[in-house]
């Protein structure tokens, strides 16, 4: 793995074992998930929903098999929802978690009229945030070198800084319904592009649809805990 713990544990598979996520499938973004304080339970919602799909509440991440009912009858298709404790990353060499400072959000919602960092938060979902530093500072957790990494740590837990995050079609679209801003990709790849900071090892942008810095994380460091302010160390 290398992720926090129960993110991304569940994943979403059609028939033909293709991943049902919202990548592939807008109507992702029309479902609730809200997780009970001890994260034992997710209770699933479609408040938009004129087909009156039931809320319902499932054990997680044990219910995986009852949750696929309710996903099948969501999306009208036959879902598997499949489980695994070391999650399902997106990327299999720097599977752990991203990291982008707040500044960078702030920065980059200023591109798009009447969004706020808030917003941005929600559209580029990215894990982990630090403050008190510039825009973009978290370029500098990666080198112009595809086979180096850049060591830092955060509390206890030690981390490689790995490369860029190449942004994929979710952040474009409204968390809540999906709704395209057009030109997005564009408008932000240009504001990218032109506020590239003198410490980016812009080498490793052969586009500017990027944001975030991907990581990986040792086996070794499996059950350390990050917490809220931990002090993070190059």
């Amino acid at each position: 793995g290398g992720g926090l713990e129960f993110d991304r544990v569940w994943a979403l598979y059609s028939a033909d074992g293709q991943w049902i996520n919202g990548k592939r499938t807008a109507a992702v973004h029309l479902i609730r998930a809200a997780f009970a304080p001890d994260l034992s339970s997710v209770t699933l919602s479609v408040p938009t929903d004129r087909r009156g799909t039931p809320t319902k509440a499932f054990e997680f991440p044990g219910g995986s098999a009852d949750a696929a009912q309710w996903f099948s009858a969501f999306f009208d298709q036959s879902v598997t929802v499949r489980y695994s404790p070391e999650g399902f990353p997106d990327d299999t060499v720097a599977n752990g978690p991203t990291i982008i400072s707040t500044a960078s959000l702030d920065a980059t919602a200023t591109v798009f009229p009447g969004l706020t960092a808030s917003d941005m938060r929600l559209r580029f979902r990215t894990t982990l945030e630090i403050d008190g530093v510039p825009p973009f500072w978290e370029d500098q957790l990666f080198t112009a070198e595809p086979d180096k990494f850049v060591p830092f740590r955060i509390g206890e837990v030690q981390f490689e800084g790995s490369n860029p995050c190449v942004r994929c079609p979710v952040p474009p679209r409204n968390p809540q319904t999906g709704a395209i801003i057009p030109g997005f990709q564009k408008l932000f790849s240009d504001y990218r592009r032109s506020h590239i900071p003198s410490w980016t090892p812009e080498a490793r942008f052969d586009h500017y649809y990027r944001l975030a810095t991907n990581t990986r994380v040792a086996k070794s460091e499996a059950g350390k805990v990050l917490r809220l302010g931990d002090p993070l160390q190059l």
